[in-house]
């Protein structure tokens, strides 16, 4: 039986963990700071990757792969690059028993490598745009790690793309944004915020960082994924130029972006519960498990008889799957399969048969409906679009009652104090400013907001005038 799982007002960070082992999700590996994924984490990634993967594709990116060992002299060509990066770089220097004529770096991200091949691809206007992505792993020695969230390994995708100039790669970056914003909201069931990064909080030789923020239940903010204008700079360092229709020789103009298996994570905390994991239908790894009920052989037969007809009439995509171990008996199955998120639970015993009826259990409010059993798959198709919608509203709505407007320090001091969520506040743009702020209160600028009518104001702790409120939130 899973042990019980803390509950998240005691200690929320406890609940996290609970949930992640005991739905099987990952464990802790021998390595500290790695995971392994589990085949139910796994499962969700490989739902999220399939999903994600159609969206670049029909957007016009393709995949392809680079290597894991990227030359120190690379990663030292992009000066505010390895700067960014290199407190958290695992470095090579052995290879084969022999000392390493060159350092080689496990990436802690590919643009280094893959724009040392870009030099040898790009040569003519023609060659452009170019539309890659890759799925693979990532390696970033982090000093506090948690299961999913922030890992020493940790899977993710890639994009990386060249284009002739910088209004091409700039709608690059927002299109890739709104596909992330997209896959968040309508299979993850996590609303979110977008906007752009400070020149603090943005990525390492980027431009412009825009990203994707969800609020998690305990308050605190999620970035849940990047777009990146990285302008010039990747081109200038490994001298990626392309002949242009003029005749003239260009720079190139680059992007970047990427999610990871963080997004499990946001998953289990934007709507688990204090009996488990609750996973939008979209993204379950099994959307609908069978569970007989019976007390006798001769009952049994004819039940597990009825629930593999059953099943065989369900649609392949739907995962199902028929519990039906002798090892444990239905409340504790029924305790099992809540835990690990099924959506959607069928129970059927005798009763059931002799009614022609089963009984559809929805894992995100508890409820239990009894369908006819030939109309089954029907009601299972609704139940599911209409449990996506439920977690949505229901974490929207959460969002909501936990965003406030700070209009004085003091206001903001306290929001802080006292709780957490997010809080639009003004900043009057000065780095230092934003850093004072994260200092006294542990709150970080999460966005600076991309739409919206500006609203002129007075900075909250500097008291110096600002155009417009930007979003702040503790986060992860």
């Amino acid at each position: 039986m899973a042990r019980v799982i803390t509950p998240r007002k005691e200690d929320y960070a406890q609940w996290y963990v609970d949930v992640v082992l005991n739905a099987e999700l990952a464990d802790y590996a021998p390595v500290k700071g790695c995971m392994v994924i589990r085949p139910n984490g796994y499962g969700i990634w490989e739902n999220m990757q399939r999903a994600l993967d159609q969206m670049f594709k029909d957007t016009g990116h393709s995949n392809a792969y680079f290597p894991l060992l990227i030359p120190e002299s690379f990663m030292k060509r992009e000066a505010e690059h390895i700067e960014g990066f290199s407190p958290e770089c695992a470095v090579v220097t052995i290879g084969g028993g022999k000392k390493l004529e060159e350092p080689l770096y496990l990436r802690p991200t590919s643009e280094t490598i893959i724009w040392s091949m870009y030099r040898k691809w790009i040569q003519s206007y023609r060659d452009l745009p170019l539309l890659l992505n890759q799925w693979a792993n990532i390696v970033r020695w982090e000093m506090r790690t948690r299961l999913f969230l922030r890992t020493t390994e940790f899977l993710w995708q890639e994009g990386h793309t060249a284009h002739a100039t910088h209004k091409e790669a700039e709608q690059e970056a927002l299109l890739i944004l709104d596909v992330y914003r997209r896959f968040a909201e309508e299979y993850m069931a996590m609303p979110v915020l977008i906007g752009r990064k400070t020149e603090k909080e943005k990525f390492p030789g980027a431009l412009i960082t825009y990203c994707i923020e969800a609020l998690m239940q305990d308050g605190k903010s999620l970035q849940a994924g990047t777009s990146h204008d990285l302008g010039q700079n990747f081109a200038k360092a490994f001298d990626v130029t392309y002949l242009s229709k003029e005749g003239t020789q260009e720079l190139v103009w680059a992007t970047s972006w990427g999610v990871s298996t963080r997004l499990v994570g946001g998953l289990v905390m934007t709507h688990g519960d204090d009996g488990g994991l609750v996973i939008p239908p979209r993204l379950a790894p099994q959307l609908v498990v069978v569970v007989p009920i019976y007390r006798t052989e001769e009952q049994k037969q004819g039940v597990l008889e009825a629930a593999r007809r059953l099943v065989d009439g369900f649609p392949p995509s739907w995962r199902c799957v028929v519990d039906d171990r002798d090892t444990a008996k239905p409340g504790r199955k029924f305790t099992e399969w809540e835990l690990k998120g099924v959506p959607i639970r069928v129970e059927l015993g005798p009763r059931d048969l002799e009614n022609g009826e089963v009984v559809l259990a929805r894992r995100d409010i508890r409820e239990k409906i009894q369908v006819p059993m030939d109309r089954a798959a029907e009601e299972i198709e609704l139940l599911a679009e209409r449990i996506q919608k439920n977690l949505f509203e229901s974490a929207k709505k959460f969002r909501d009652e936990h965003t406030y407007v700070a209009h004085t320090w003091g206001e903001f001091e306290e929001l802080f104090k006292t709780g957490s969520g997010f809080v639009w506040a003004h900043w009057c743009g000065d780095s230092t400013v934003e850093e004072e702020i994260k200092e006294k209160t542990k709150a970080t600028i999460r966005l600076i907001p991309m739409e919206g009518e500006e609203e002129p104001g007075s900075c909250i702790f500097s008291g110096r005038p600002s155009t417009r409120r930007v979003l702040f939130a503790k986060a992860y």
